[in-house]
């Protein structure tokens, strides 16, 4: 079994990478393989809601990291993404590579173990957090929760590590995601219930 650890900062090192990190640490210690992706600070592009990767299982735009992450999607068995906060919001890169890649490689999200991690300097962080659960919510995934709210937080690099019950956090996330894939992939385990077909209403018509 294998967790995906998106990195959603520009800063390779940083706040975010710590906290990232602690969780893989602990996924690690229970068996879980781990992955830590690195989305960069070179441009990406938002979604232009051209609709052009509708049954193709990627972006059309193949100029940034976003087909790439998708892939990685498909490939793990969890998926934690973290980000650090910006204006109470997720890293706007982060926001857009995850509207593209959960539009276009929704099959390798749907119906997976998943988890968000924001960090902060001082405040904010819970809004990140809320933010970057809303796909996964939207995708049928399991959320997997901790402690507390899954935030952590710290200024100069590395300074999240100093956060106690942060870090603790991060370990307690780390648990509850590996005994989520361990049952999910128990032999006799039960399938995942069924969904209905989709039925999409829209209010103007």
């Amino acid at each position: 079994m294998k967790v995906l650890l998106v990195n959603g900062s520009p800063r390779k090192d940083g706040n975010t990478f710590r906290a990232l990190s602690e969780v893989g640490s602990a996924l690690n210690k229970e068996g879980i393989e781990t992955e830590i992706f690195q989305i960069g600070s070179k441009p990406v592009r938002g979604c232009a809601a051209c609709y052009a990767c509708v049954g193709k299982g990627r972006c059309v735009f193949d100029d940034d990291v976003c087909n790439q992450l998708s892939a990685k999607f498909a490939e793990a068995d969890g998926i934690v993404v973290g980000s650090p906060t910006y204006y109470g919001q997720p890293n706007g890169a982060l926001l857009a590579l995850l509207q593209r890649a959960c539009f276009s490689g929704r099959a390798g999200v749907q119906g997976k173990p998943a988890a968000s991690v924001a960090v902060c300097r001082r405040g904010g962080s819970t809004a990140a957090f809320q933010c970057l659960n809303m796909p996964f919510e939207m995708l049928n995934c399991l959320i997997v929760g901790s402690q507390y709210w899954n935030v952590a937080f710290g200024r100069e690099p590395g300074e999240a590590a100093r956060d106690t019950e942060g870090m603790q956090t991060m370990r307690t996330l780390a648990r509850n995601m590996a005994w989520i894939l361990k049952n999910l992939h128990r032999e006799g385990a039960e399938p995942r219930p069924a969904g209905e077909e989709w039925q999409p209403m829209h209010f103007i018509r």
